[in-house]
């Protein structure tokens, strides 16, 4: 039974559903502790052949709160983001599916943030036909108390898992070791470096948010990346 576990990310790049995608178990935490500056609510896109940040804004909120309780602000103005990505992609090959597609997913109503981005992520697994059971973590019966390796091991005995996937940059923090313990194998997922025709630039634009992918190429061709292209280790 393989599982990973990791945070809800708006519009991830594409190795968050390739890790989806190869496991039978995903969880997404709610109940972890928000962290500025991370990738939660934010991602990059490509903007006049250069990289540019997409955020959602959030309420001021008290110290160590976690991801469940964060709110999107009031100044979050739907349409602007939208008419970020159509200024941005109106030219793009896929460019009128995959904006319909992005119009359900940034015009959902919820003002919290874990459904906003939760949301996000289960529309476009939809769109990609992973099916991919997904676990929301305060669903889950385990210690909460415990911290990093802990709480993934814990998790993974409660979800029954054998094999825990985690991306590469887990590497810092995870130790097979620790897992052996436990009759876990631990594994981590590379994402193999996958280039393709952005506009007419000659110059590639790596590892943006799954927005770019999607408006430069097929279904098809998206979900063969997301099979096909990483390895792990």
């Amino acid at each position: 039974m393989k599982i990973a576990i990791m945070q809800p990310y708006f519009l991830p790049y594409i190795g968050y559903f390739q890790l989806i995608n190869i496991v039978d178990k995903f969880v997404v935490y709610d109940n972890v502790q928000y962290i500025k500056s991370g990738w939660i609510n934010r991602n990059r896109y490509l903007l006049n052949n250069k990289d540019r940040y997409f955020t959602i804004p959030v309420k001021k909120f008290s110290k160590q709160q976690n991801i469940i309780n964060i709110e999107i602000s009031k100044n979050y103005q739907r349409e602007k983001i939208l008419r970020q990505f159509y200024n941005a992609y109106k030219k793009a090959l896929c460019f009128e599916e995959i904006y319909k597609l992005l119009n359900e997913i940034i015009m959902f109503p919820s003002q919290n943030l874990f459904e906003y981005t939760f949301f996000s992520i289960s529309t476009i697994c939809k769109y990609l036909n992973i099916n991919t059971k997904i676990y929301i973590s305060s669903k889950i019966d385990y210690d909460n108390t415990l911290k990093s390796e802990n709480k993934v091991i814990d998790i993974c005995n409660s979800l029954n898992g054998t094999i825990y996937i985690n991306p590469e940059g887990g590497k810092k923090i995870y130790k097979k070791v620790n897992f052996k313990k436990f009759k876990l194998n631990l594994k981590f997922l590379h994402t193999k470096d996958y280039k393709y025709k952005q506009f007419d630039t000659k110059i590639f634009i790596p590892r943006l948010s799954i927005v770019d992918m999607l408006m430069f190429n097929s279904k098809e061709k998206v979900k063969e990346v997301i099979t096909n292209n990483f390895f792990l280790r």
